[in-house]
């Protein structure tokens, strides 16, 4: 049997919008919203919440959940889910973002599944098809690429696989104060019908052997990382194997108090 626990890294510190696990969404915190989402996963034993914040450590336990403190100054929340790791007794950790509301079950018993039945995986994650053209040029949807067994071979902000004969480059603008490239895409097909692309848009959902997660935690930051800051660069540059299984279900996170606007309708929606 393998023991698989959740960790949900919060802290309290944002740029957009302070203490948004605090945030109130439907008369519950957004981190309450996140951790019974996650605690009705079949495939679960335990679920905790790691934050450096007082204020978090105390709702949660008021709400009922878990809370483990950590320290202050991990630049990521993988570092600070494998703090709490350590010291839990588990094979598999998923890692959950405190700001996933609409996280489902199922999304996390799909990552737990991955590693218990394929041993060569040392990560796991999901991944939805798109074929919306806005998410597959924007910079804030990641995507990726697999191999024919499901592994991830690339992560990337850009539009892969690149569609050389119908997509070209119009124009290239470089702005030179913030280092942005904007690149404005025309389709041009020679089939007269309408040709969808598509593209794997990454879900943001980890499931971890609790050796890889230790060990990914002591790696400095890749080059790859580095230039697309998006930490899962680091472990395919080490070699670690991510396997991907694709979900038709969908997730956003909550940024922004627009953000928080459109997922009180939501729930409003589906409830």
């Amino acid at each position: 049997m393998h023991k698989a626990v959740a960790i949900i890294p919060a802290r309290f510190a944002s740029t957009r919008l302070q203490g948004k696990p605090l945030a109130i969404l439907k008369e519950k915190p957004v981190i309450q919203h996140v951790y019974e989402q996650v605690a009705a996963a079949d495939s679960l034993d335990a679920v905790f919440v790691a934050t450096d914040d007082k204020r978090i450590f105390d709702v949660v336990n008021n709400f009922g959940g878990k809370a483990v403190m950590t320290s202050s100054s991990h630049i990521s929340g993988t570092d600070r889910i494998a703090e709490a790791a350590k010291n839990i007794d588990c094979e598999i950790i998923v890692n959950v973002q405190s700001d996933e509301p609409f996280i489902r079950p199922e999304m996390v018993d799909d990552t737990v599944k991955l590693l218990v039945d394929d041993p060569r995986a040392a990560i796991s994650t999901l991944a939805k098809k798109t074929t919306n053209m806005e998410e597959i040029l924007s910079p804030n949807v990641v995507k990726v690429v697999m191999d024919n067994e499901g592994f991830a071979m690339y992560f990337s902000r850009s539009p892969i696989p690149y569609y050389r004969d119908e997509w070209q480059v119009q124009n290239t603008e470089h702005r030179t104060q913030n280092t942005d490239f904007n690149l404005v895409f025309k389709v041009q097909t020679s089939d007269p019908r309408h040709q969808t692309f598509f593209c794997y848009k990454h879900i943001g959902i980890y499931g971890f052997r609790k050796e890889a997660l230790l060990d990914f935690s002591l790696m400095g930051q890749g080059v790859l990382e580095m230039i697309e800051k998006l930490e899962q660069l680091r472990a395919l540059a080490s070699g670690m194997k991510i396997k991907v299984k694709e979900t038709t279900y969908d997730t956003f996170g909550i940024d922004t108090v627009e953000d928080l606007r459109k997922a009180e309708e939501w729930l409003s929606l589906s409830s």
